[in-house]
């Protein structure tokens, strides 16, 4: 792989954000509006979109409404874009159906996050994963390992064993550690797929290996992460850096407190009435809306 020209194409492109659901008033999914944000993420910068994910509020989404949600985007989209489906679930019955039906309903392919909260050893991470890869053995799967949610680490030794599942072709590494790039790389190679989910550390992990983005920012910045990926993998480092400097203070303002809640914000901001997030969380506090609204105009994106 030469990633610094440009030369390999990832799987699921080099940018995907990972969507929020709206919300109307009431509280229920506006999947009208989500169709329209759908398309303009992806007439902006995106290559693809993860839907009903953490962004997405997965936790307080039934089946049927995460269903119904990909099918009008899906149908929107067409072939426009790549449209991975969080399928992941602390319980492996449930995950391989939720799996099969993303592969049923047409999905380019789904996030599979570590089981949270029962903390299972690596070996019952590989049983996890290797049964969900087998029971939909045609929709390609990306791995998601977020330590700081689900309480538990999936291991680079675990990934090299799982990649025996033609199947399973990438992984968002968002443990923090740009070290994760280096040792997932080490031990798995360099066609193994692997995507920053944190913006912040972007261009860092690009520069050790990453192939693209899991983005939050993306919804408001795809252009302008487009445009940093594009400059380092054509040689621009410093135009790269200057881009990823420029946008600091955005990726920390939008993971100050709990995701999705400061992106959900800055949309509104932005006229995109997507509505709160959904309880137990809550809507940003006006001290934190001042400080976003203050970034975005400095970024001059209203």
């Amino acid at each position: 792989m030469n990633n610094l020209l440009g030369q390999y194409q990832p799987p699921f492109g080099k940018i995907l954000t990972a969507m929020v659901t709206p919300f109307d008033k009431d509280g229920a999914v506006d999947y009208d509006l989500a169709v329209k944000l759908a398309n303009y993420i992806i007439d902006n910068g995106s290559d693809g979109l993860v839907l009903c994910g953490t962004t997405g509020e997965s936790p307080t989404l039934t089946w049927k409404e995460q269903h119904d949600l990909f099918l009008a985007i899906k149908n929107s989209l067409s072939t426009k874009a790549k449209i991975l489906v969080g399928t992941g679930s602390n319980s492996t019955s449930e995950a391989i159906e939720a799996t099969k039906q993303a592969c049923k309903s047409g999905a380019d392919g789904a996030l599979v996050v570590v089981p949270y909260y029962n903390k299972p050893p690596q070996e019952g991470l590989y049983e996890h994963f290797s049964m969900v890869a087998k029971a939909a053995p045609d929709i390609p799967l990306m791995l998601y390992n977020i330590p700081g949610r689900t309480g538990c680490n999936l291991l680079p030794s675990t990934v090299k064993k799982l990649m025996k599942c033609s199947n399973i072709v990438s992984i968002k590494a968002a443990s923090g550690r740009i070290e994760e790039v280096t040792e997932l790389r080490a031990i798995c190679g360099s066609e193994f797929a692997i995507y920053s989910g944190d913006d912040s550390l972007l261009l860092p992990m690009l520069s050790v290996g990453a192939v693209g983005v899991v983005s939050v920012a993306s919804h408001i910045v795809g252009l302008q992460l487009k445009e940093m990926i594009l400059s380092f993998q054509n040689g621009h480092v410093s135009k790269a850096l200057a881009i990823h400097e420029k946008l600091q203070d955005l990726f920390n303002a939008l993971f100050e407190t709990t995701n999705p809640i400061p992106i959900k914000a800055a949309l509104v901001l932005l006229g995109w009435n997507v509505g709160s997030p959904r309880y137990p969380l809550t809507k940003l506090n006006d001290v934190k809306t001042k400080n976003l609204l203050e970034i975005i105009n400095n970024l001059s994106l209203k």
